[in-house]
């Protein structure tokens, strides 16, 4: 199993944030990623459409022989994490719990922002994780339209600033100095985030902390990679237009994607394309 691929799952392109940062950190490692571009955003849909839509590509990675899951998506991890931990014999990481860690280590005020889609503030699972920490103030806001905007492409228009401002607003009236990028699509939208909060406003995102988990689990059930193979990397959709997804993906990525795969849902029987980057 160690030469086995790791499994990233996400509802469309903002898993390749996770995806980044555990090729940098894990260099030896394969990757089979999935984006579930026919159904994004999942966090405007019917929390049991997520989950039914989640567990079918999670067992479809499983049943392909990977070695792990990651659930790249804070939306599919508050509708599936336990189904999925109970279901699956390889590890599953997910990317709520890491952002928390980062975000109570950073905060100096005790007075910390979530941002997320309307399934994942609604769900409370952030306000869920937080909950340990007693002197901790907690303002969460749901920010619908931004995956729509990632997706598209356009992390930087003047119309996506000024929904930022609209968005964010609470989160400055209650005077954050840290907030959580509840949404693995948020981080390509650092850039607008960061200016419109402040320098003085620290963003943390699941990414980074994400893949160190991946790193310490791999290593505590000796799943490592030795390195004895080259890595593989295969990006997937389910959504008909490939192209688009592969477009953004070497955009986020800044890798070399020459081949995004269409992943059919509901009867999954094209065989699984893996070639090295």
């Amino acid at each position: 199993m160690r030469n086995a691929p790791i499994g990233i799952f996400d509802s469309g392109v903002g898993g390749l944030t996770v995806a980044r940062e555990v090729r940098a950190q894990l260099p030896h490692e394969s990757i089979s990623y999935v984006g579930d571009t026919l159904h994004t955003p999942y966090g405007s849909k019917p929390i049991a459409d997520v989950r039914r839509w989640s567990l079918e590509i999670l067992d479809e990675l499983v049943s392909e022989g990977v070695k792990m899951l990651v659930i790249a998506c804070n939306t599919a991890s508050a509708a599936v994490l336990r189904d999925a931990r109970e279901r699956y014999d390889v590890p599953v990481i997910e990317v709520i719990a890491p952002a928390v860690r980062a975000a109570m280590r950073s905060t100096r005020n005790q007075r910390v922002g979530v941002i997320g889609t309307e399934a994942t503030i609604g769900s409370g699972a952030y306000q869920d994780a937080f909950a340990a920490a007693i002197d901790l103030h907690l303002t969460a806001q749901a920010c619908p339209a931004f995956v729509d905007h990632v997706e598209r492409g356009d992390t930087t228009s003047p119309a996506l600033v000024a929904l930022a401002r609209e968005y964010l607003a609470p989160l400055q009236e209650d005077g954050v100095d840290t907030v959580v990028l509840g949404c693995t699509h948020y981080p390509f939208l650092k850039g607008v985030l960061g200016y419109v909060l402040g320098p003085e406003v620290r963003l943390v995102s699941s990414d980074v902390e994400t893949a160190q988990d991946v790193y310490r689990t791999l290593l505590d059930r000796d799943l490592l990679s030795g390195g004895e193979t080259e890595p593989t990397y295969s990006y997937r959709a389910t959504g008909a237009n490939t192209e688009a997804f592969k477009t953004l993906a070497n955009r986020f990525l800044g890798a070399d994607v020459r081949h995004v795969e269409l992943l059919r849902t509901g009867a999954i029987d094209l065989p699984t394309m893996r070639s090295p980057q």
